[in-house]
């Protein structure tokens, strides 16, 4: 598994590493408006998922707008946040940030997501920092596992992989 740390301390990630090459897991989390999404209904679609552990704290937060200012320049790839924050936690800072141009999805029911791309903190019951991209035939071509949970990902390496992907 990767070596994360969150503030400097070592964590446990459970679930399954993934790497480049691997078939996307599918996996269940909700909706704003609690319905059910799974990788399933963005079949066929290139997908960059944005992994954060509280979409209203600093970095989180930074992290969300930042790939909604980049989600038109990306052309065909959905984008996608993931977090462990309550549905309706994620619309009301949605509404409050002009985040229109991506999916927040909520993993707190079941953590499934968490559990089956490894990036569930076992301490924290959060998500770890990282970024996934997903072509469309649902093969991963990239991955970052943020290795401090409180630092940005390599928003240009995950931004270029992402426009490199059919």
């Amino acid at each position: 598994m990767a070596n994360v740390t969150f503030h400097q301390d070592p964590v446990t990630l459970l679930g399954t590493e993934l790497k480049a090459g691997d078939d996307a897991p599918n996996f269940t989390v909700l909706s704003n408006d609690l319905k059910e999404v799974s990788l399933d209904d963005y079949k066929g679609k290139v997908k960059l998922i944005s992994v954060v552990p509280s979409i209203d704290t600093g970095v989180c937060s930074e992290q969300t707008k930042r790939f909604n200012e980049e989600a038109d320049k990306l052309g065909n790839v959905h984008v996608l946040t993931i977090s462990m924050d309550l549905p309706f936690a994620q619309t009301r800072w949605c509404a409050a940030n002009g985040i229109k141009k991506l999916d927040t999805l909520s993993d707190h029911r079941d953590a499934d997501f968490g559990e089956k791309y490894g990036v569930l903190i076992k301490e924290l019951r959060l998500l770890s920092r990282s970024i996934f991209v997903v072509d469309s035939n649902d093969k991963i071509t990239y991955v970052e596992y943020v290795s401090e949970v409180t630092n940005h990902p390599d928003y240009e390496k995950a931004l270029e992989a992402a426009g490199k992907v059919e």
